[in-house]
């Protein structure tokens, strides 16, 4: 057997020896209510803000792309991966959903930090997933919190606007996510918004606007983008159905109306496209792929046992 061959074996020994230590029922014995009480929390702030819902998922999705699930996204230091040019964007509200969750369990004496922060932005994210309209499901406890966070660890590490589907299937497949599982967590983009900056280059440049972009949705982009726009300025990434976790981003790529190359790419491509055409005519086709590819997200670079720490503080190492 090749030395290629045993150290492909051993990593994924290694991955699927951490995983296997997640369980649904991880915290029965010390603090049994963490879901009802975590899920209670979410929903107080995602009645006072929608953000709520896209700023936790994609903060669950930085976190994991870098050094694995372990909530390192939310340390707070002097080079930390959130103040990466990456993960600026990151909206304000992701952080705060997970700190007050954290402050909910932290009420009870039972649960008082017994939770991780990475297992508790976990929790997060399948709540507003359930609360913008979007799939329920069991989510894996049992992760550790991370005690390194640095800039220098985001860089090339998370998908781009700019990306073809090779690039993307290479990324994804680095951490155990197939083509389908990528197309998958793609339709995450049925929520949320971007700064113009993302994807000017689609609707201005020498050569016009780009070809893939359905020309009627690109002059209205133009209008909500002008060329000196105001930088805060955000647009949904999906123009149908924004506030509502649904299918609706893959019948908008079937009409050209992907906002980033990155999305487009997934129905111009003639590999990835009868996925697409699958999520876009089945929203429990897509429910059930994205719940399988976010199972297995969770799962990433996942550290457990005696490894990370239970921190006190999400922001800060004990």
């Amino acid at each position: 057997m090749s030395k290629q061959m045993l150290c492909f074996l051993f990593l994924s020994l290694f991955i699927t020896s951490s995983y296997a230590q997640l369980r649904q029922n991880f915290y029965k014995n010390t603090c049994p209510n963490v879901e009802s009480i975590v899920k209670s929390a979410v929903t107080k702030k995602f009645q006072q803000t929608f953000v709520t819902a896209p700023a936790t998922l994609r903060l669950f999705f930085h976190d994991c792309f870098v050094r694995g699930c372990d909530a390192s996204v939310i340390l707070a230091n002097a080079n930390a991966e959130k103040d990466h040019p990456d993960d600026l964007s990151l909206a304000g509200d992701g952080f705060d959903t997970v700190i007050k969750a954290k402050a909910a369990l932290d009420n009870n004496p039972n649960c008082r930090n017994k939770i991780s922060c990475a297992d508790i932005l976990a929790l997060a994210t399948r709540d507003v997933i359930a609360l913008a309209g979007g799939p329920s499901y069991s989510v894996e406890l049992g992760r550790r919190d991370g005690k390194i966070s640095t800039m220098r660890s985001v860089q090339h590490s998370l998908p781009h606007p700019h990306f073809k589907l090779d690039q993307l299937n290479s990324m994804f497949s680095k951490h155990g996510l197939s083509q389908t599982d990528m197309i998958a967590l793609s339709g995450a983009h049925t929520l949320g918004f971007s700064h113009c900056s993302k994807f000017k280059s689609r609707i201005y440049s020498k050569k016009g606007i780009d070809r893939t972009l359905n020309r009627q949705y690109a002059l209205q982009l133009r209008q909500m983008c002008p060329l000196k726009v105001n930088p805060t300025i955000a647009i949904n990434m999906d123009p149908t159905s924004p506030r509502t976790f649904d299918n609706a981003y893959y019948r908008n790529l079937q009409q050209g109306k992907g906002l980033f190359t990155s999305d487009q790419v997934l129905f111009t491509d003639t590999r990835s496209r009868p996925t697409v055409n699958q999520f876009a005519s089945s929203n429990n086709a897509f429910n059930q792929a994205f719940v399988t590819a976010i199972t297995k997200l969770g799962r990433v670079g996942v550290l457990t046992g005696n490894k990370g720490e239970i921190r006190r503080d999400c922001t800060r190492v004990n």
